[in-house]
């Protein structure tokens, strides 16, 4: 269904499942006066100019998310870390089989004010130490941080590898930026979304482990919206300074300038500096 792809076949087949009806449907589209297909916002006014119900592919989407369960729990074992000893819960997601894993240190007992990260996977930060981003380090501070409280949890979604378009796009983003591309523009340029990520699954997890209310170590306010529209109470957010340097200051500066990351740190001298190394 939408699920997997986002297209009006498939929404189709959703709506008359929801509606416990047999899974099939017929698709119309609807022209203008002048022959060219409506579009949603024209499509809003035609709905209430002939007093139809309308919905849109993002709604159902959203609909679905909120209303079935997305992740299935698969394992659960001890996990000895350099940042401590923690339970390590393995999660697929029913929609596409991703795997996702959950690290918990310490007992959730009521499931509120719970220090929380939910990870994107990044194999070339967290894996290879890559300069370029801050998230190896932000993954590294998260664990030692929750260690330090006795009780937590990172949550690590997996497929959200460079904002969630895949591992050889963000290959080939870096490329772009190498020629004078911030992260943003280099991911548009491709044709492709400044951010694809979705923390549905997140969210079901964390509802898994007993988790209701979370103070979100996060420098993305987008993240804490997330969370919230998907059940998860966020009673406060807990900033992530990473080290800037001469590889990743650019980077940065593009998340708090025009993706409204809360960066303030990197206006301090120390960082100016090491920018213009």
């Amino acid at each position: 269904g939408v699920l997997v792809r986002d297209g009006h076949t498939e929404a189709a087949v959703d709506l008359a499942r929801l509606a416990g009806l047999r899974p099939a449907g017929a698709i119309v589209e609807i022209a203008g006066e002048d022959g060219r297909m409506l579009r949603l916002p024209e499509l809003v006014v035609f709905a209430r100019k002939h007093g139809l119900t309308i919905i849109s592919i993002e709604d159902l989407i959203a609909y679905r998310r909120s209303s079935e369960p997305t992740v299935r729990r698969e394992a659960e074992v001890r996990l000895p870390t350099a940042h401590g000893t923690f339970t390590a819960y393995g999660y697929r997601s029913t929609v596409d089989g991703v795997e996702h894993v959950a690290l918990v240190h310490g007992e959730i007992g009521d499931g509120r004010d719970v220090l929380v990260r939910v990870h994107s996977e990044c194999l070339t930060g967290d894996v290879f130490g890559s300069l370029r981003c801050d998230c190896g380090p932000q993954l590294d501070a998260s664990l030692d941080r929750i260690q330090r409280e006795g009780r937590g949890v990172v949550v690590y979604l997996r497929g959200h590898e460079g904002r969630g378009i895949g591992l050889m796009s963000k290959l080939r983003a870096y490329e772009l930026q190498e020629r004078g591309r911030d992260t943003l523009d280099a991911n548009l340029e491709l044709g492709l979304p400044a951010d694809a990520r979705d923390y549905g699954a997140g969210a079901q997890i964390l509802k898994d482990l007993g988790v209701r209310a979370v103070r979100l170590m996060t420098n993305n306010p987008d993240k804490s919206d997330a969370l919230l529209r998907h059940g998860i109470e966020v009673t406060g957010r807990e900033p992530m300074p990473v080290q800037a340097g001469e590889h990743n200051l650019r980077y940065l500066r593009t998340k708090r300038d025009r993706m409204g990351h809360d960066l303030p740190w990197l206006d301090t001298p120390a960082v100016s500096t090491c920018g213009n190394q």
